[in-house]
């Protein structure tokens, strides 16, 4: 695109008027013209569409790092649950370097198995072509392929273990699992022998 410009002055007399003075006004015009380039514009339309990518990894091919980036958000997604409730990596004051870095690899460890169990679920649904429903407060029709961990974890909410001793005897008792509960552990490739043993 070249742009070209003139410019205009004019000169203009005022004459005193009540208790304004003589005066004398230049009015400046600028008048703009836009002509398209003909060869920039065919230069920029061959450069459309292309994009450029940087990699440490040389052994990556152009899909292979195509792929890798536009699913990049996915682990950024992960990342961004140190700020949230899941892990909660708030401002505090640690004296030492090495408590910031224990504090940190103790998270990471929890942020992997959050990443693990709605990976392992997804999977299972994808292979199963099923929906998972029953997650969404107030909307139990709600169904859904990409659960995320924090909603697996809140559908054990309410689970309560009772101890009592009753005539000597040490009794436990459990909440039975929700349909649902259940269907999640067979998701996830576990027996709910795992959880009933904890009356035992």
């Amino acid at each position: 695109m070249q742009v070209d410009y003139e410019t205009t002055t004019q000169t203009i007399q005022k004459r005193a008027y009540k208790d304004k003075p003589a005066r004398t006004l230049t009015v400046t015009t600028v008048t703009v013209t836009t002509r398209l380039n003909p060869e920039a514009y065919q230069h920029a339309l061959q450069l459309l569409g292309w994009r450029v990518y940087a990699s440490n990894d040389l052994n990556l091919t152009v899909p292979e790092a195509v792929y890798g980036y536009r699913n990049e958000y996915l682990i950024e997604r992960c990342f961004g649950r140190y700020k949230g409730k899941s892990l909660g990596l708030t401002p505090i004051y640690l004296t030492t370097d090495e408590r910031v870095k224990g504090l940190i690899r103790l998270l990471s460890l929890g942020l992997r198995i959050l990443c693990l169990l709605e990976f392992s679920v997804r999977c299972a649904l994808e292979l199963d072509s099923q929906k998972l429903s029953g997650l969404y407060a107030g909307n139990p029709k709600r169904a859904t392929v990409q659960p995320t961990a924090e909603l697996l974890l809140r559908a054990f909410r309410g689970i309560t273990l009772t101890i009592m001793e009753i005539n000597g005897v040490c009794q436990r008792f459990l909440s039975p699992l929700s349909e649902l509960q259940q269907r999640i552990l067979r998701l996830l490739g576990v027996s709910d022998d795992i959880y009933l043993a904890l009356t035992g």
